[in-house]
């Protein structure tokens, strides 16, 4: 993993001052292919899966079918991720839904530390939050969690200045007062923000409070726009 190394900025088209990214799909691999392996790992039956958790991330990140406020309830994902409810209640709730192929019951305990067992570090980005703060720019985690003793917490003083995460706090992205309350953990307003998160609604409601929004899809193309907003050199930090 690379580690924290001094870096001159190289004049910056605009004052930016902060990098505030998302964990899960962003700072690991991308979050599908780590339910898939978790899907085929049980041999769960994928159309019970999908049948089950389609229309709740639609209802919970989808502005076609939902409302972004925070009054909005009755979705288990808004719930876990308010931590309005236990990862155990979550857990047990997704279980009994889903089934695996030869009929069996899919075990509750623990099914969130399985599902994202397959989830590993993205180098890249590890060094692309390295340089930002190795260059004097103030840096944030904004998370939604699914479950919140499973993030690397022993790494965040390296990496981040504020850490926000989203049932910790009782909001959850893409709620607008959640990038108001990271950026003012970093001392910082909104358009002075540079924000990366690989969900679209999370990018419109991040856009709506101020922020310039990078959507990640993969690594280089998100270290190469962090290089044209901040005059950071591409590529991870090296010590």
């Amino acid at each position: 993993m690379q580690e924290p190394a001094e870096t001159q900025l190289s004049s910056p088209p605009r004052a930016f001052r902060g990098v505030i990214t998302d964990w899960g799909g962003v700072m690991t691999n991308p979050i599908p292919a780590t339910v898939r392996a978790w899907l085929d790992t049980e041999d769960i039956d994928v159309d019970s899966y999908a049948a089950v958790i389609r229309p709740w991330i639609v209802a919970a990140y989808d502005p076609a079918g939902a409302t972004f406020d925070a009054a909005s309830s009755g979705n288990p994902i808004h719930a876990l991720e308010r931590g309005e409810c236990t990862t155990e209640e979550f857990e047990h709730l997704l279980a009994q839904l889903l089934v695996c192929r030869d009929g069996s019951p899919v075990p509750a305990e623990g099914l969130l530390r399985r599902m994202f067992a397959a989830s590993v570090p993205c180098d890249p980005m590890y060094g692309a939050m390295y340089t930002a703060r190795g260059a004097g720019l103030r840096t944030g985690l904004l998370s939604n969690s699914w479950g919140v003793s499973d993030y690397p917490r022993h790494m965040f003083g390296d990496l981040f200045d504020a850490v926000v995460i989203s049932a910790e706090v009782g909001m959850r992205k893409p709620e607008e007062r959640i990038f108001l309350h990271a950026a003012g953990l970093l001392g910082l307003p909104p358009a002075q923000c540079v924000f990366i998160d690989d969900v679209e609604a999370n990018i419109t409601a991040a856009e709506a409070v101020g922020m310039t929004a990078i959507l990640h899809t993969e690594p280089e193309a998100t270290i190469t726009r962090l290089h044209d907003l901040l005059g950071l050199p591409e590529g991870p930090a090296q010590r």
